[in-house]
């Protein structure tokens, strides 16, 4: 099969899977805490069979998203049964709304290096007003553990909608204000990577940032979602929703599937329009999304 490309020339080759809309937490930057889960999941071989034909089609790299991904049982076996499709390649419980977590995600965070599970990344959202004169004490933590910490600016995808550009603190903002502990020194990534990566001048410690907000990178975006009840999303602000798994149901053959796909990606938005007079929120807000 021919690789995916959009009506942009975009590559299409990063692929996320929500494999659950259900998470045990109840973090302020995405949902209000009254709603649980909406959507529903599909089962775990349903997920391969698209994915199976979504790496047929160039995908390169697969993550599973959620909700809370792990909160799924069987999810070992789903990973097992992925990796053989050989595609390449109190603080704590403010933010979380979850008490005595910290030191089990700390444990956890340790047990994945053990393992080899390398690398780890550590994802920190910040709010202005709420976490930014964290970002030292995260750059300190990201030297410390040895893993890769990544900022990500606030995004209006939470179920609150109080999204507003004064509570971004964008990526300029986070480089002064980490160079008052020690400088960091830009590193090469691919063209369709999300985050911008540094080191320390000293070599130890990586920082990523995520800046969709004040620097777009959407002119090299090569992502695909799928939603845990089996709709495509060309775009985290898409306002649509693309059902896959209803065509699986009918008893569409993989040759169709793939053309189906394929109409998807060419409806592929250019750009998302974040802090433009005429933005449209998406459709599904982060967490039944998948990060």
């Amino acid at each position: 099969m021919a690789a995916l490309t959009d009506k942009f020339g975009r590559p299409i080759t990063d692929l996320r899977i929500a494999i659950t809309d259900h998470c045990n937490y109840k973090c302020v930057y995405c949902r209000t805490g009254n709603d649980g889960a909406i959507y529903g999941d599909l089962p775990f071989s349903d997920y391969l069979r698209m994915a199976r034909i979504l790496a047929g089609l160039g995908i390169q790299k697969i993550r599973l998203t959620g909700g809370e991904p792990l909160l799924r049982k069987g999810i070992v076996d789903f990973v097992r049964d992925l990796s053989r499709l050989r595609t390449p390649d109190g603080r704590f419980a403010r933010i979380t709304r979850v008490r005595n977590g910290y030191e089990s995600v700390l444990a956890g965070i340790r047990a994945a290096k053990r393992a080899g599970l390398e690398p780890v990344k550590v994802n920190c959202v910040l709010l202005r007003g709420f976490n930014e004169d964290q970002i030292i004490p995260f750059g300190m933590f990201a030297r410390e553990e040895a893993v890769v910490l990544r900022f990500i600016e606030f995004m209006p995808l939470e179920e609150d909608r109080v999204w507003s550009p004064n509570v971004v603190v964008p990526l300029n903002e986070i480089l002064d204000r980490m160079a008052e502990y020690r400088p960091l020194i830009e590193i090469p990534h691919a063209r369709s990577e999300t985050a911008r990566r540094y080191r320390f001048d000293d070599g130890l410690g990586e920082i990523g940032i995520i800046a969709p907000v004040s620097h777009p990178f959407c002119g090299h975006c090569s992502r695909l979602r799928i939603t845990s009840d089996g709709k495509i999303r060309t775009c985290l602000f898409s306002v649509w929703d693309h059902d896959l798994h209803a065509q699986m149901r009918r008893g569409v053959g993989d040759t169709d599937l793939a053309d189906f796909i394929r109409g998807v990606v060419l409806r592929k938005e250019e750009r998302h329009h974040i802090g433009e007079p005429d933005f449209v929120p998406a459709s599904r807000t982060m967490v039944h999304i998948g990060g």
